[in-house]
This record gives structure tokens, C-alpha cells and sequence, in this order.
């Protein structure tokens, strides 16, 4: 964790010095929260994306989670959890009286159904790849046998873990949405409608889900913490222009803009001494970056890709989110384990990515599509993008989508050539090199419904991360390891690195909390759980 410190929100907060809950605030009280799209899902097998990342951590718990708004890992729904002396077998131990929204108590069957069921490849779960480190994850994926093998019931309160390789981020992987313990019964009843009708054991659970309107999540009375959550309700508003938020949310009608402040009115809001206490800033573990689908021509050829890569102006397009970036030149942000300091990356040069691609076969150019979120700035980012490359004869026609359908192009192997990730731009699930691999770069991510939307696979890199990985208690070594990863991977060229962003958004004076709660580094982007209303009593 030391080398976190250059980063304001997310180094503190790791170390505790951010996160000052106030576990005698007042219960009771609303909250309303907008969004322009509506939600995709609530399955935390499936559920993937910015907005509903934060929604699902409220309605589900894992066997570990964090300290609020921090990188610290904590027990969950875990008593105790114990470690064999090779780092192979993790012992989990639930505690009592766990229930579920539906009224059942959690055992630890339900554990086991819950983790073969992410990673069963009819599932198609895009998490499913954090869990390969499970015994028979592997050989469950390649069709011979059914089931996790490695994950054994000791009886109604205790399951044991057994990994085919020891792996540092293992606790961090239980603490995921993915890892999040669900009861079979209702996803047996809901069949592929659980997305819409979750039942878990979270803080909140789903009162009124009306599609394309609103989503509404009561407390959980009988929730294993006490005192938590604080407000009786969490209302989700949907369909509203994040300008129009900001609208509402300065009229009194809404209390987060969960877009958080729209790009066009972002000067003015934080120069207005009138939301000088309101406005939240946030570092991030965070890399915006556009992919090249590696399966899909021209972008098969790795010089083409490199060529994109010296065609892109990121300086202009950090200037054109008021420079609440830097220009990325490598996978991972400059605050994570494993970053590259003296790594210069491709250097912005039209003339000879130009050279390039007519090296490569197309003096010519060619016609492509970049897929792009709809929600501002992305669009006009993706503008930038396209008069970069139309500057080295690639015609890119823009495919403006909601999320939901840039995440669903993404994860089909020939629809999308190229897509900019932002507003679905990565963001660590946890503090660790690792985790920028795996799921969008690494060879499990590559398949349908996954986030490796440049449908990457370097197996010879994958074996060397899995080594990587298995390096507990080594942690220079491990560190060095993976930032060679990243080099190599640089020179494969999937991707074009973009920029590394800050996140900043705003609340109304009906809500407060640590700042540290509106920018969770891990329930991104809100820790529903511990905020409270000023109005409560």
C-alpha cells in the first residue's frame, strides 16, 4: 500500500485517515440519486458497469468487503477466515444469523452455489475470470467436468477454498461484486429476470424497479450490521440529462448527480463559492483508454495499432475535460504498484503513424466504427478521436450507444473495431496491478459478455501473470513482474492509454457523510450504506 501515497483520496483512504464514519449519525431519512441511463442489471454476476457497481455492493454481501471508503479489507458475511501455512486453503467461517431479503438464513452452501455459478461458462459472467486461481476453474472452462472442485462444505457455517496456485489477490477477489453470495432458490425462480428481482443479504434491498424511471431500495431491517444502513431509502432517479440533474439537484429535488457534474458546467460549479462545501474530489486508480479489437482487421495488424496509438492527441483531450486528467501512456495509472515511471510510450506524431500504416499496407487509410457512450463528454472525446485519425486516412463513424449496448457490442468478438472507454473507463476493483489485467486484458477476459473489448490474448503473458500472481510475499518481485507485463504489453499495442482521471462530483445539503463515501474508492462511485440524512432525527 506504501506506494499509493501520491494519491490524494485513494492513499489515505487505504491507510483509514479519510474514512471517518460516524457510527452515531442519525437513522432515517431519503436520498435521491439521478442517472441518464437506465440500469442494465442488478445480478452481481453479471452487473459490470459504472452505475450499477455502487447499487449492487448495497443489495449483496461477499465473504469480505471493506472498511467504507477505503482499499482495506474487512470480513463480510465472514466470522473468521483462515489461511494454510502454503497459502493454498482459505477456511471461511460464517457468522450467525445471516439472512437473506427473502428471510432464509446464508450457509455456506449457498457460498458454493454462489461461486460456481459466476464462474459457470453458461453464466457468461465477466468477472468469472477473477476466480481461475479456484481448483477446477480451469479444467471446468475447458469442458472436462462440471463444478469448482476446489470449493468444499464443511457443514452450514463453514466452507473451505482450495487454490490450484497460491495468489496474493485472493482476498480481494471475495470481497468483489462477483463473489457476492445470492440464494438459489430466487435465482432458480427468477430464472434470467434475477437481474431485475435480486435478492441478497445487503444493507438495502429492491422496493420498486420501474424501467426507465426509477429505482427504489429500502433498508434492510434485519441486516447483520448494526446501525447501517442510515437512510430508510435510497431512490434512483432515471432518464434525466446530467445538465438537468444539476438542475434538480440546485432546485432541492435530488440530492447526487450520479453522472457527477456535467462537463459543460463544471467551471462554474466549482468556482461558486455556494457549493464549496458540496463539491467532492477523488482520486482514482483509473485508466481511460480506447481499444482495438485484435481479432477484427485492420486492427489484427500490430502496426496498424501502433499507429493509432501515435495518432491520438491526448493533450487536447485532457484539455477538453478541464485538464481533470494527465495523459496516460501505459495500462496502469501512475499511483498503482507496478507503474512505469520511465516509460515514455508512443509519442503524438501524425507524420509518422502515417508512415506507418502506409508501411503496414494502408497508404490509403480505411473505414472503421468507434463505439462511444452517450453521455457527455465521451461524444465530443470521441470527435477528437476521429479527427485524430482522419488526420492519418482512417475514416471512424461514431456509434453514439447507451452504456449498457457499448458493454454489450464490446463483448461480442466481431461487432465493435473500436471503442472509447469513457464513462465505463477502468477503474481498479482493487489496489493491485492484477486487476488491470485479468478481466480487460488478459486472455479470460476475452470472450462473450467479457471486458476485453480488444479480445487480447497473449498466453505467453498470461502464464507470467498467473507467475506473478503466485509471488505472496514477495512484493518487489511481484511489483517488477508486473511492470514488465505492461511493457510487453505496450509493444502488442491493444490499446491506445488515453488519460488518468480524477473524479469530482457534488452533494445537496439534505445528505453528508465523509467525503471519502461520495467517491468510494471500492463502491464506486457511492457508499450508499453509511451516508445520512442532515434532515434525520
Amino acid at each position: 500500500m506504501k506506494k499509493l501515497l501520491l494519491s490524494s483520496a485513494i492513499a489515505l483512504t487505504a491507510t483509514g485517515a479519510l474514512a471517518q464514519v460516524d457510527q452515531d449519525a442519525p437513522q432515517g431519512g431519503e436520498m435521491v440519486v439521478t442517472y441518464q441511463d437506465d440500469v442494465a442489471t442488478l445480478d452481481p454476476a453479471i452487473g459490470y458497469d459504472w452505475q450499477n457497481w455502487s447499487m449492487i455492493k448495497s443489495l449483496f454481501d461477499g465473504l469480505m468487503g471493506y472498511e467504507p471508503g477505503t482499499t482495506t479489507l474487512r470480513n463480510e458475511l465472514a466470522e473468521s477466515h483462515e489461511i494454510s501455512e502454503d497459502g493454498l486453503t482459505h477456511t471461511f467461517t460464517l457468522k450467525d444469523g445471516i439472512m437473506f431479503h427473502n428471510g432464509r438464513e446464508v450457509t455456506a452452501e449457498d457460498v458454493k452455489y454462489s461461486l460456481e455459478r459466476v464462474t459457470d461458462p453458461e453464466t457468461r459472467s465477466p468477472g468469472a475470470g477473477f476466480f481461475s486461481m479456484i481448483d477446477g476453474f480451469d479444467t471446468w472452462n475447458a469442458g472436462e467436468g462440471e463444478g469448482l472442485s476446489g470449493v468444499s462444505v464443511t457443514d452450514d457455517k463453514t466452507v473451505e477454498i482450495t487454490l490450484s496456485r497460491p495468489d496474493a489477490t485472493f482476498g480481494h477477489v471475495m470481497a468483489l461484486n462477483f463473489a457476492s453470495i445470492v440464494p438459489q432458490e430466487a435465482v432458480e425462480e427468477a430464472g434470467e429476470d434475477f437481474g431485475r428481482q435480486p435478492v441478497g443479504s445487503g444493507a438495502f434491498q429492491l422496493a420498486e424497479w420501474t424501467p426507465g424511471q426509477r429505482l427504489v431500495f429500502e433498508a434492510f431491517e434485519d441486516y447483520h450490521r448494526a446501525g447501517v444502513p442510515k437512510l430508510d431509502q435510497v431512490t434512483f432517479n432515471i432518464g434525466l440529462d446530467p445538465t438537468v440533474a444539476l438542475l434538480r439537484l440546485q432546485n432541492g429535488d435530488a440530492d447526487v448527480p450520479g453522472d457527477g457534474i456535467p462537463p459543460a458546467q463544471f467551471l462554474q460549479v466549482v468556482n461558486d463559492a455556494e457549493y464549496e462545501d458540496q463539491i467532492v474530489e477523488g482520486g482514482q486508480l483509473q485508466t481511460g483508454y480506447i481499444t482495438m479489437n485484435t481479432q477484427m482487421a485492420p486492427f489484427d495488424n500490430v502496426d496498424v495499432r501502433k499507429a493509432v496509438n501515435m495518432a491520438i492527441n491526448k493533450d487536447r483531450i485532457v484539455q477538453m475535460i478541464n485538464n481533470r486528467a494527465v495523459p496516460a501512456n501505459q495500462p496502469l495509472p501512475p499511483t498503482m504498484p507496478g507503474y512505469a515511471e520511465d516509460y515514455e510510450g508512443y509519442a503524438y506524431d501524425p507524420e509518422a503513424a502515417q508512415q506507418m500504416l502506409a508501411d503496414a499496407g494502408f497508404a490509403d487509410g480505411f473505414d472503421t466504427e468507434l463505439y462511444v457512450m452517450n453521455v457527455d463528454p465521451n461524444p465530443r472525446i470521441a470527435q477528437a478521436i476521429q479527427q485524430d485519425l482522419s488526420q492519418i486516412g482512417i475514416n471512424a463513424e461514431i456509434r453514439s450507444l447507451a452504456q449498457a449496448n457499448v458493454i454489450a457490442a464490446g463483448g461480442e468478438e466481431d461487432q465493435a473495431p473500436m471503442i472509447w472507454s469513457g464513462g465505463m473507463a477502468w477503474i481498479a476493483d482493487f489496489p493491485d496491478p492484477s486487476n488491470f489485467y485479468g478481466p480487460i486484458l488478459g486472455c479470460a477476459g476475452a470472450t462473450p459478455g467479457g471486458w476485453n473489448w480488444s479480445w487480447y490474448c497473449n498466453e505467453d503473458i498470461d502464464q507470467r501473470a498467473a507467475e506473478a500472481d503466485a509471488m505472496v510475499g514477495d512484493e518487489d518481485g511481484r511489483e517488477e513482474a508486473w511492470r514488465q507485463i505492461y511493457l510487453d504489453i505496450m509493444e502488442d499495442a491493444p490499446w491506445v492509454p488515453v488519460f488518468n482521471e480524477q473524479r469530482f462530483t457534488l452533494h445537496s445539503n439534505n445528505v453528508t457523510g465523509d467525503d471519502s463515501l461520495f467517491v468510494d474508492p471500492v463502491h464506486i462511485p457511492v457508499n450508499y450504506d453509511y451516508i445520512y440524512s442532515t434532515e434525520a432525527q
